[in-house]
């Protein structure tokens, strides 16, 4: 038996405690993920937004693809299955914080650490993701000694409120929306030297590891004299002309993003880096991208500091991002912080890798 993430967003966590509560689903791109479940395994239940553990599912079922609503009335994203049984399923309030010391002092990923920051989050920043048998068993006995006498912890409901995001209908299915406010503490000074190096060092790193897996790589033109001075691409791995036959008008946004990785004439992945407040340019490219070639299958990814990870699944889920003809944004592109980025940099064998290897270090958008 092991021991596997189950995410939830405060929408989706309580969505479930309204469900038959007998199904877990997960997002068509964690297919492969899901593949490695097997029956007799088990979630661990966690909501992001309060960092609180509250669950243990029992996995009765491989995996299968259904499109029934589970998780909203119309339109359910989680297509991706298992049949399950909830061994412990607790309300917000007794949910567990994972800052309390108790805790945190007792899972392997973030004793000794400091709470402040996020640098800790790398073990939760996706579902599916194996939980370490040591740290899962603890965390179903202390789940299970909640459902009995356990510790109530206060939860501010306005701000809980604020978590539950409007669904509107889009073209053709419903999708979340949400509208950020603005906020000139967030601003950072645009073109700040500091901030434009590590920019170039991680769009150095994304064209470093696509060449490694073998990938042909894209760096618009304007970008590679910086590039160049941090990675020295192997004779053959960077591409000087697109090979693709799309409109002048596609063409000239897709040769914008910055970094493609491609095989033979088709482009696997897509990435834009994003260090600065506004987060739109990237955002826009991919939205423009999938606006004018709504059937182009490509995964997509904004890349930006783990400090913005808020803002930019805020941004993503702005209207104008929401309501495209091929769905809404946030169903096509992830989130990597740039410290995953370097997680993935630093693994082995970079060179017998897939792609699929992303999948561990994106983030999905609740």
């Amino acid at each position: 038996m092991n021991y596997y993430l189950d995410l939830f967003s405060p929408q989706t966590f309580e969505s479930f405690l309204k469900s038959s509560r007998d199904i877990s689903g997960f997002r068509i791109n964690q297919q492969h993920s899901a593949n490695r479940i097997k029956k007799g395994d088990r979630f661990i239940c966690y909501m992001t937004k309060l960092s609180r553990w509250f669950g243990i599912l029992e996995v009765l079922s491989e995996c299968f693809q259904e499109d029934s609503p589970i998780f909203y009335e119309t339109d359910d994203p989680f297509v991706v299955r298992f049949k399950v049984k909830p061994i412990v399923l607790l309300n917000k309030e007794k949910a567990v914080p994972i800052k309390e010391s108790f805790v945190w002092e007792n899972l392997s990923f973030t004793k000794g650490l400091e709470k402040q920051g996020s640098h800790w989050t790398g073990p939760i920043r996706s579902s599916l993701k194996l939980i370490n048998i040591k740290d899962g068993k603890f965390l179903e006995d202390l789940l299970v000694s909640q459902v009995e006498n356990g510790i109530t912890y206060p939860v501010d409901i306005e701000e809980y409120k604020k978590y539950l995001k409007p669904r509107v209908r889009g073209i053709g299915k419903a999708v979340t929306v949400s509208v950020p406010e603005d906020s000139d503490n967030e601003l950072l000074k645009v073109g700040d030297e500091s901030e434009v190096r590590e920019s170039i060092l991680i769009q150095s790193m994304l064209a470093n590891i696509g060449e490694k897996m073998g990938f042909r790589i894209w760096i618009p033109k304007n970008d590679r004299s910086r590039v160049f001075k941090e990675w020295n691409p192997e004779p053959g791995s960077l591409i000087d002309i697109l090979p693709l036959n799309y409109d002048e008008v596609t063409l000239k946004t897709i040769e914008q993003i910055d970094v493609l990785w491609l095989k033979r004439r088709s482009i696997v992945r897509a990435f834009e880096v994003e260090h600065t407040t506004s987060i739109y340019s990237g955002l826009l490219r991919m939205a423009d991208l999938l606006a004018l070639q709504p059937n182009m299958d490509i995964k997509l990814h904004i890349v930006s500091p783990e400090e913005r990870r808020e803002k930019v699944f805020e941004e993503i889920q702005r209207p104008v991002f929401s309501l495209l003809e091929k769905g809404a944004l946030s169903e096509y592109c992830t989130f990597i912080s740039y410290d995953s980025l370097r997680d993935l940099s630093n693994e082995k064998h970079l060179n017998h890798l897939t792609d699929d290897v992303i999948e561990d270090y994106e983030e999905i958008v609740d």
